[in-house]
């Protein structure tokens, strides 16, 4: 008889969060040598990935592990640092947009050639592509399920 305690289900959600906290932590100290945490990348990242260079903060919350609260604070800090503006949505007069300036695109872009470097090392260059094709596809999969707003607000925003 099989314990429930040797499910593949809680082996595979197990492995996932093991592998988030050590590519989490192997890339923090790359992203603060550019003066980032992970949450100012992450941001950056987004906004420096959309064609118009900007997002609803509401769509900046669905795409990341974030609150809309948390990410206020961090374009709060980002903004402060002259790396974001904020402007009013025209649109819909409660909603604001988080746009990267230049100084954003500069200190994202920096930090990307590290970030790319830490991910091929430890995660992608581990990876065959058709390896890395099949698990960009499973995770789309899985993301789109149980993250339905960060597919439609990737839809909206361009990305």
């Amino acid at each position: 008889m099989t314990s429930p305690l040797d499910d593949d289900r809680l082996t595979a959600f197990g492995l996932l969060r093991e592998v988030y906290q050590g590519l989490s932590d192997k890339c923090a100290a790359s992203l603060a040598a550019h003066g980032l945490s992970d949450n100012e990348f992450e941001i950056l990242l987004r906004l420096g990935r959309t064609p118009s260079g900007r997002m609803r903060m509401s769509d900046l919350a669905a795409q990341t592990t974030l609150t809309t609260s948390g990410v206020t604070r961090v374009v709060d800090r980002l903004e402060r640092a002259g790396l974001v503006d904020r402007e009013s949505c025209d649109r819909d007069r409660r909603g604001t947009w988080a746009a990267i300036t230049s100084a954003g695109t500069t200190t994202v872009s920096a930090a990307v050639t590290d970030h790319v470097a830490d991910i091929e090392k430890s995660y992608t260059g581990l990876l065959t592509p058709d390896q890395l094709s099949e698990l960009i596809n499973a995770l789309r999969i899985v993301r789109d399920a149980v993250r339905p707003d960060a597919v439609a607000g990737a839809q909206t925003s361009g990305t």
